[in-house]
Order: structure tokens, then C-alpha cells, then sequence
């Protein structure tokens, strides 16, 4: 991407990548629904080349649209609405929001590699916490269920999250739908093609 392009992170979270590709010279623009997160990420500092916008990733700024050269969705943040139609609300507004011939760079779980070493249950231990995870999977829903649990001395926790796991099939037909053309998948991060076994995928697409 040339210096001075246009990006959206979304969602940002912390503003980990927000921060770096405006250091690096780009004009970001980033959108999280959660203040917390955002305030974090406004300490890492923000100004005219780095925006902090509190939104929904379902309903985005109508003055964002057509504006952006690339759109970036990474570390897993899709798929965890309750409603699959969310999902698809999602990527229209992915579209929306790109210039024509504009990219998606899209990076999340691959339902086929996730599934084809599917672990129930896993444990191990850092910095003397015991972290264990019990998993659940619904094929018809594909929805993956994650309980998390955590043990230090006297003190535990738990938390539970479910995300809606997809095939790069669907997710180009998603894309399709909405105008937006996968022109590459990889395997997640890794200058290698996707895999049948890849448990990451990162997808390319282009809006028309």
C-alpha cells in the first residue's frame, strides 16, 4: 500500500495496528464498540493521521463511505454475533466503506483445519497460573463454544465465549454477495497457500 492510503481497523481493539500503520505513515481511521478498549488505545496516542471512532461494526459512520483504500479484520474478530445475519451486515459494510477496487484483508479460524485437529479439552501452565480450556462444537449452528478457566494459588476464574466458525467457501460467497472478490487465501499469516488443515486463514479481497 502506498504511504498516505487511507485504512479502517476494525474492530481495534487496543489500537495495537491502528498505532503502527499510522507511525508508518498511513491515514487510519479505527472502530471498536468497547470504551475500555479504546481508552487504552488512546493512550498509545492518536492526531490527525490516527482517529478513534466508538461504533458498531454492523452500522458504520455513513461519511465513511467509499472512503477507505483498505479495510482491515484480523486476529479472529468475526463471527461472534448471535445472528449469522450480523455477520453478513458486517461484510456489506465492509464493502460500503471501501473505494471501488479498494482491499479487504480479512484473518480469522478456518472452520475446515480448526475442525480436522479439534481439541475437547487442553491445559497448561504459565508464570505458575493453570489455564484450561473445554471446547464445544454445534455443526449445524458452527458455532465453537470456548470455556476458559484459570487457577492460581487460592485464586480462579472462568469465562466462556462463542464464535461462529466459517469455511473460506462461505466466507468468498459472503464476500461475493456484497461485492467484494477473494483474489488470495493463505495459511493465516504464513506465505503459503490455505490449506485443508491450516487452523488460520487470511483472506484478500477486492471490492469491484
Amino acid at each position: 500500500m502506498p504511504i498516505g492510503s487511507r485504512i479502517l481497523d476494525v474492530p481495534c481493539g487496543q489500537g495495537r495496528h491502528a498505532h503502527l500503520l499510522a507511525e508508518s505513515g498511513f491515514e487510519v481511521d479505527a472502530l471498536d464498540y468497547s470504551s475500555k478498549l479504546l481508552a487504552v488505545a488512546r493512550k498509545r496516542g492518536s492526531g490527525d493521521t490516527l482517529r478513534y471512532t466508538r461504533g458498531d461494526m454492523r452500522r458504520m459512520p455513513a461519511r465513511w463511505t467509499r472512503r477507505f483504500d483498505t479495510v482491515l479484520n484480523l486476529f479472529t474478530s468475526f463471527g461472534f454475533f448471535a445472528h449469522p445475519a450480523d455477520d453478513s451486515r458486517v461484510v456489506r459494510e465492509f464493502a460500503r466503506v471501501l473505494k471501488p477496487g479498494g482491499v479487504l484483508i480479512w484473518h480469522g479460524g478456518s472452520r475446515d483445519g480448526v475442525m480436522a485437529r479439534f481439541l475437547a479439552r487442553d491445559w497448561w501452565t504459565a508464570d505458575k497460573t493453570l489455564f484450561a480450556h473445554e471446547r464445544e462444537f454445534d455443526p449445524l449452528s458452527g458455532v465453537l463454544t470456548v470455556r476458559s478457566t484459570w487457577r492460581r494459588g487460592t485464586r480462579s476464574g472462568t469465562r466462556e465465549h462463542k464464535l461462529r466458525l466459517y469455511t473460506a467457501t462461505r466466507l468468498s460467497e459472503l464476500f461475493a454477495d456484497a461485492g467484494l472478490i477473494v483474489e488470495q487465501a493463505f495459511d493465516g499469516f504464513e506465505d503459503r497457500p490455505l490449506r485443508r488443515t491450516s487452523s488460520e486463514m487470511l483472506l484478500v479481497a477486492r471490492k469491484d
